[in-house]
């Protein structure tokens, strides 16, 4: 499915002038302001500095202020006031280098990173967009939380539907607000599916606790034959069993294992979807060489496969749609919510108890 990839763009040396011109070009359309990146370290850092070489005159009176009340005797109400400012400014100024340091370690100067992804996009027939918060896919991760946006991320500029980046969003407020980093891949499919999701064992957290940020009622696992269930665990609608099995035959289930074993796969709708619970490296060849290769092998088998697919339960091959009861999975309440909840009773009854046996 895919011709040969060019990853020149990512691994030839790079000429400064040129990252300087492709920043002048493409800083506001990639909603860049002209304080960006090292402009706002500059600035934090040279603010910082500002701040602790203003801090050191009443820091230094201060506590000259205390040594001689110490040692000559002389009146210490007057060092305090200087003490509390000199600590203030130094609070403030370490405070605004730590902002600086962590502005560098989470960023960084982006431009050299954006010029390298926009030059393989450019020459892979793919584009590029370093963020985007217009997202309608309807997989399983892209309906939670808020402030979804995606980072670093490729699409196809012509042709069959193929996406490919970092996706986030936020859920909870305050101090339990919590960002959410996956990397995903979506390649458009010719026929209408049952919704399908194979859930990768090789990502589960602890006890075998699914990463997925759904959970789906355990009468719909469908066993399939082989090793490919110490794999994945394959969900599908009631009453759908033979289509998954018509579309995740032998060969293809092989592919998985073989490409695929680390990720969540889901089929919805025309899309196939493979998520991983880390972001991906885009900067690094041997990412996009992965994620290519899952498109162009289990991608190419699924559309195969799939390519003559009708759902019976509307009786029409023509029909390009499933009926409502294969559109989506049933969900559940998770077991880690429930042992969260359970946790949570049991400490309360325990402090009530513990309380009224003081009484």
């Amino acid at each position: 499915m895919l011709r040969s990839i060019d990853y020149s763009g990512l691994i030839d040396p790079m000429n400064p002038q040129a990252v300087s011109e492709f920043r002048a070009v493409r800083r506001d359309h990639f909603g860049y302001s002209q304080f960006g990146d090292t402009a706002k370290l500059l600035l934090v850092a040279g603010v910082g500095v500002l701040v602790v070489l203003i801090a050191s005159v009443p820091l230094s009176a201060g506590i000259g202020s205390i040594l001689g009340a110490a040692f000559l005797g002389s009146d210490l109400n007057d060092a305090f006031p200087l003490l509390f400012i000199g600590l203030a400014l130094l609070v403030i100024a370490g405070s605004g280098i730590y902002v600086g340091v962590r502005f560098v370690r989470r960023n960084g100067s982006p431009w050299q990173r954006f010029y390298r992804m926009s030059r393989f996009a450019e020459a892979n027939n793919l584009s590029f967009a370093p963020l985007e918060t217009k997202i309608s896919y309807p997989g399983l991760i892209f309906g939670e939380g808020g402030a979804r946006a995606i980072r670093n991320r490729f699409q196809s500029a012509s042709g069959r539907g193929l996406d490919y980046g970092n996706y986030e969003y936020t859920t909870g407020s305050g101090k339990n607000r919590r960002t959410h980093n996956w990397g995903y891949l979506a390649l458009q499919l010719d026929r209408a599916l049952p919704h399908m999701v194979l859930d990768a064992r090789a990502n589960n957290q602890l006890f075998g606790i699914s990463n997925l940020p759904l959970t789906f009622s355990k009468n719909q696992v469908l066993k399939l034959e082989g090793d490919f269930n110490s794999h994945f665990t394959l969900y599908c609608p009631e009453q759908y069993e033979r289509d998954a099995l018509y579309v995740f035959t032998p060969d293809l289930m092989a592919l998985l294992i073989d490409h695929a074993a680390p990720f969540d796969v889901e089929v919805i709708d025309k899309w196939l979807l493979v998520y991983s619970p880390k972001p991906f490296d885009l900067v690094d060849p041997a990412q996009h060489r992965r994620l290519l290769g899952i498109a162009d092998t289990v991608g190419s088998k699924t559309l195969r496969q799939s390519r003559n697919y009708a759902d019976e339960q509307i009786g029409d091959p023509l029909v390009n749609l499933i009926a409502p009861r294969g559109q989506r999975l049933k969900t559940r309440t998770s077991t880690l919510a429930i042992v969260v909840f359970s946790g949570g009773i049991v400490a309360w009854v325990a402090v009530q108890f513990f309380l009224d046996s003081f009484n």
